[in-house]
């Protein structure tokens, strides 16, 4: 071999070593050599996603973090396998852009949905010069956007046709021009579907989670779910008790006689405040409502 041919030839083993070496020892900064299987719900990666939320800043309609969690979103779900579209349209003369993922053109049996935007107005806050400042949104937005990011990593294949839906203007009520669940509400009245269950997760990141039964919720579906969560020892988590009526992304399906289950804890201190940052978020709650959604919907599939 002439000397110029054997130069190239090492050159290139060279740079592909590199290469091979660089995606190991990402992996390994990232994940660890004793990361959780790709198949299982990994607690502190979805802890991880609550963060890279946080930082953004504020997810307010129209504003910088608002544009800058869809694109993140898009690249996450889309480097899981999932095919993303944009819901856009448009209410009270606001902007809406829903995400939907969906692995396939099947109609979805089962839709998860969360919502991404955080709230203007931190205007439950304690200290009143804080009243006009934007929530950080770490319980109240980020905790389930990370929940169904996870779950598109690592649910598998056999799970019923199933779309995760990431709503846009969920938390903006009591404010001018403005309403709650505008994102939801535009999706279900411009997107024609008849799934068999409609499963919201909201403010499910709380350190002292406590997801009651909650009132408007279609009673099958949250026997199934919290039945999953004991069967998987989340029995203190989810307590199988009424509690509280609440307007959420999943009031809009239950008006058109779609079954739909809100899971959310609304015991907490912090929802609508300044405080509403990581720190109050537990990746052992996110956990206990990512496992349960797994292998409720691997428990559909096979039933």
């Amino acid at each position: 071999m002439k000397r110029r041919s054997v130069l190239i030839y090492w050159t290139l083993i060279s740079s592909l070593l590199i290469l091979v070496g660089g995606w190991y020892l990402a992996s390994f900064l990232t994940f660890g050599l004793d990361s959780e299987p790709q198949n299982e719900f990994n607690a502190e990666r979805a802890y991880a996603d609550v963060i890279t939320q946080v930082n953004m800043g504020p997810r307010t309609p129209g504003s910088q973090g608002h544009a800058a969690i869809r694109a993140w979103m898009r690249a996450e779900l889309e480097t899981a396998g999932w095919v993303v579209e944009i819901h856009e349209t448009e209410r009270m003369g606001q902007p809406i852009y829903n995400l939907i993922a969906k692995r396939n053109d099947q109609a979805p049996q089962v839709i998860l949905g969360a919502h991404y935007d955080t709230r203007f107005f931190a205007d439950n806050d304690p200290e009143e010069s804080k009243r006009n400042q934007p929530v950080p949104g770490a319980n109240d937005g980020a905790s389930g956007v990370a929940v169904l990011l996870e779950l598109a990593r690592t649910l598998p294949q056999e799970i019923p046709p199933t779309w995760l839906v990431f709503f846009d203007a969920e938390d903006n009520g009591r404010i001018e021009g403005w309403d709650w669940i505008l994102g939801s509400s535009a999706f279900v009245q411009e997107i024609s579907l008849n799934p068999q269950a409609v499963v919201i997760v909201d403010m499910i990141g709380d350190a002292d989670l406590n997801i009651h039964y909650e009132m408007n919720s279609n009673v099958e579906i949250r026997h199934e779910i919290w039945d999953a969560a004991a069967s998987l020892g989340y029995g203190d988590v989810f307590i199988p008790e009424e509690k509280y009526s609440m307007l959420d992304d999943h009031t809009p399906f239950l008006a058109k006689n779609i079954p739909a289950v809100d899971l959310i804890d609304f015991d907490y201190p912090y929802w609508h405040t300044t405080q509403d940052t990581p720190d109050k978020v537990a990746p052992e709650s996110l956990k206990a409502v990512g496992d349960t959604l797994w292998h409720w919907l691997v428990a559909l599939h096979e039933n």
